[in-house]
């Protein structure tokens, strides 16, 4: 009879420390708010598709409304609303920053191409913001607040990728560049987007906005 030899029990998972808190923290709340704007006009998407003239809730007179820029050209440019791919999105982001909060490190491929795939969408993000501002003629709030949580997610993407060095920077650049961001050189950047950004729109659309 031969006898049974019992293999030894896996050892209990243990997570990492947890690194970069605030900046994952930053990428969790932002993402949170990108998938209820990407929710909402998934919605209104839906009611335009039923009726191109519905009153949708953001239409509040010519120029801040929703659905004026979503009865355009734009707001579909891959054939269906573009808000469908803030729901693809945005929960591979909420899974990144729960998982990292929660003491996970990713492999460099994998964060490097979040962040590539990531960086295309904050071109397409500010591609439909200029759109809107140019050519449309209107704003929407829904959009304007995921050009903003796309610009906060991909820059808390930048700095871990910064940080962890996973762009394979040489390390007198990488030091440099780390330097900087102590300094608080990348929220500084965020800062002076959203002024500029808040500036054009209030230079456009000040009187509707104010009710003048």
């Amino acid at each position: 009879m031969t006898e049974t030899t019992l293999e030894a029990p896996p050892a209990p998972y243990r997570p990492g420390p947890v690194r970069y808190r605030w900046t994952f923290v930053e990428m969790l709340v932002s993402s949170l708010l990108g998938i209820v704007a990407s929710l909402v006009l998934s919605i209104d998407a839906i009611e335009l598709a039923k009726d191109p003239t519905a009153d949708l809730s953001c239409n509040i007179n010519s120029v801040i409304s929703c659905g004026t820029v979503g009865a355009s050209w734009q707001a579909s440019l891959l054939g269906f609303p573009n808000a469908f791919l803030g729901l693809i999105a945005e929960p591979v982001v909420i899974t990144i920053a729960v998982a990292a909060l929660g003491g996970v490190r990713f492999p460099r491929w994998f964060m490097n191409a979040a962040l590539v795939v990531y960086a295309i969408g904050l071109a397409f993000a500010y591609w439909l913001f200029l759109q809107a501002y140019f050519v449309i003629g209107a704003l929407c709030p829904w959009c304007f607040l995921i050009t903003l949580t796309t610009t906060t997610v991909f820059m808390s993407m930048m700095r871990v990728a910064l940080l962890d060095n996973t762009l394979n920077l040489r390390p007198s650049t990488w030091r440099f560049v780390v330097g900087w961001l102590r300094a608080g050189a990348d929220t500084l950047g965020v800062i002076v987007i959203f002024a500029v950004i808040i500036g054009m729109i209030l230079l456009k659309y000040g009187s509707a906005i104010f009710g003048g």
